[in-house]
């Protein structure tokens, strides 16, 4: 990893762990919760989870950009991992579908989120979800351990996405498949935005181009690659102005550049396997069965 990486990281990392103790509707009313609330907007850029099954109040921090368990096809009995769990919430939406015989890995890089996380688990009695405290591209998960994987509002904040895309193929059965929520960009920001460290916090300066961000997942292998939801991303003017000057604003507003919340789809090719199908006759041909004397 080289050293401006290692910066961002850092950046993010550093905020985070102070997001982890903001109200949910001081990060609401900011860019993923690293800049300055505006007084315009409620919501800039979450999505309302509290009618979804599974929701709960005290581990959503308001620093989604989508639902993506809405759409993960999660099935009873599923492995499912969240890259970047923050206090919890999408892992215990999961959790709700995958049920008591599926299990939920939460994936987060700021200890302050873990912890959070673990204490509204533990106060939920769930055992069959945890957290583990790493990156997610460098994930602490061993090969085709996940049927699915979903994240919200995370990868753009990873220097390395090409990275991460490529550690979600590993980490993914064959035949699994992922649902994620982030944030693009169609059409260059302006230097003052990508360049500013808070706005980089804020979802939106790490963003990259919606047709690269589509094509690296290509690249890596996936298929049925589908957006799922598409959405249109207002900064307030209020926020801009931190940024910009009055003219700046006005141009940005009229250029055409475009901030969007999409959530995507994709498949690992492959077939994966039903065990709930594999009846004991199919296992005495094997290696380990007890009619081949190997164990």
């Amino acid at each position: 990893m080289d050293s401006k990486e290692q910066a961002l990281k850092d950046i993010v990392k550093e905020r985070y762990s102070k997001i982890a103790e903001q109200g949910k509707a001081e990060n609401a009313s900011s860019c993923c919760g690293a800049t300055t609330p505006s007084n315009k907007v409620y919501n800039i850029m979450m999505d309302d989870y509290s009618k979804t099954k599974g929701y709960v109040e005290d581990a959503d921090l308001g620093l989604g950009c989508g639902l993506p368990t809405q759409y993960a096809k999660i099935h009873k009995g599923d492995t499912v991992i969240d890259l970047g769990s923050g206090a919890g919430n999408d892992c215990f939406v999961a959790r709700h579908e995958t049920g008591a015989k599926g299990k939920v890995i939460g994936i987060d890089f700021t200890p302050t989120m873990i912890e959070k996380a673990r204490t509204n688990s533990e106060k939920l009695g769930y055992n069959n979800v945890e957290f583990r405290e790493g990156d997610i591209d460098n994930m602490p998960v061993n090969d085709n351990v996940a049927d699915v994987i979903v994240s919200n509002c995370v990868l753009n904040l990873v220097p390395n996405k090409q990275k991460v895309i490529g550690e979600i193929f590993r980490v993914l059965k064959p035949g699994g498949h992922f649902s994620i929520s982030d944030i693009v960009l169609v059409g260059d920001l302006p230097d003052a935005l990508k360049q500013d460290a808070e706005m980089y916090a804020g979802c939106v300066a790490g963003a990259i181009q919606k047709h690269d961000y589509l094509q690296f997942i290509k690249d890596k292998g996936f298929e049925s690659i589908t957006i799922q939801k598409e959405k249109t991303i207002n900064i307030p003017e209020d926020i801009l102005s931190k940024y910009l000057t009055i003219e700046q604003v006005k141009a940005f507003n009229n250029s055409g550049v475009g901030i969007f919340s999409i959530t995507v789809y994709a498949e690992k090719p492959g077939v994966k396997t039903d065990k709930s199908k594999i009846k004991l006759s199919e296992l005495q041909d094997t290696c380990c069965s007890p009619k081949s004397g190997c164990c």
